[in-house]
């Protein structure tokens, strides 16, 4: 019996995953907004606003029964306190490496995610790869063996994007909730360290300028926007499928860091981003070789 999404399931799917990326890769672009800022403080703004963006969703949605539901379940308010601990680690990374000159790293990053997520599905989802697709996540990791062996040490930043990120996209497809609800508990769960990290700070919530402070509640959208349209992807997509739409995003953050942020693309990193194209190549091939097959 086939398990893959009715057709209009996996085009909702779809247009919701590629919002989310479009959005995710013009993200730098807002961060730099930001610079001055440090990134534990736009960590914590980032948090309590998108809490309040979320809560106004669900009640244009009129969602409470939903949220009411999902906090009567134990086991689904573990699996979004695992979630909610691997985003934030990510936006962490993510937030740090923007303001402190990393783009292209975390470029990197997210062009290993797409594999790292290939690896998830096959090792914990029981999902099966054929010849072609185990080359492939072979590949990736020859790229971050290069980049290790070069700098004498693993590419933390880009590693710890594309687990943590990878991780997140797997609790997620698991967790039986909407996007909306989901997003919500997890902010919530949050909520109460970032409120106490924003009253510890000589700013607190009102001492930035106001263009600061719009910036920041701005992140609140940027934030919770593509995490609800990933979480409506998550649910109707295989993670396989979901993973290889994670191209746009790096790609496109890749070119604003070299073009516009004026970062180098030194002869390691091409070395790492070569391998790692090659291995999301040969991947992308394998798909189109068994999608009659998986059609039938």
């Amino acid at each position: 019996m086939s398990t893959r999404p009715a057709p209009s399931e996996a085009r909702i799917g779809f247009f919701a995953g590629m919002g989310a990326y479009l959005i995710w890769g013009v993200l730098p672009f807002y961060l730099r907004l930001l610079q001055g800022v440090s990134a534990p403080d736009v960590l914590a703004h980032r948090i309590i606003w998108s809490v309040l963006v979320v809560v106004l969703l669900i009640a244009w949605l009129k969602g409470w029964d939903k949220l009411a539901a999902a906090l009567r379940q134990p086991r689904l308010l573990l699996m979004l306190f695992a979630s909610a601990l691997c985003i934030t680690a990510n936006w962490f990374i993510y937030t740090w490496a923007v303001l402190d000159g990393h783009v292209i790293d975390t470029s990197l990053g997210y062009f290993i995610n797409p594999l790292v997520s290939v690896l998830f599905g096959v090792v914990l989802l029981g999902e099966r790869l054929l010849r072609l697709q185990w080359l492939a996540v072979g590949l990736a990791a020859l790229g971050v063996a290069v980049l290790a062996i070069e700098r004498g040490a693993l590419p933390l930043v880009s590693l710890g994007l594309a687990l943590s990120f990878g991780c997140y996209g797997l609790i997620r497809k698991q967790a039986a909730v909407d996007a909306a609800t989901g997003l919500f508990i997890e902010t919530l769960m949050l909520a109460p360290v970032a409120l106490w990290w924003i009253a510890s700070t000589p700013q607190g919530f009102t001492g930035w300028p106001p263009v600061t402070i719009a910036t920041l509640a701005f992140g609140g959208l940027a934030t919770a926007v593509p995490l609800m349209l990933f979480g409506i992807a998550a649910r109707r997509l295989p993670l396989s499928t979901l993973g290889l739409m994670q191209y746009v995003a790096p790609t496109m953050v890749l070119i604003e860091a070299v073009l516009i942020f004026g970062e180098v693309l030194d002869p390691a990193r091409l070395a790492a981003f070569c391998c790692i194209w090659a291995g999301l190549a040969v991947y992308t091939v394998s798909l189109r070789r068994t999608t009659p097959a998986a059609a039938a």
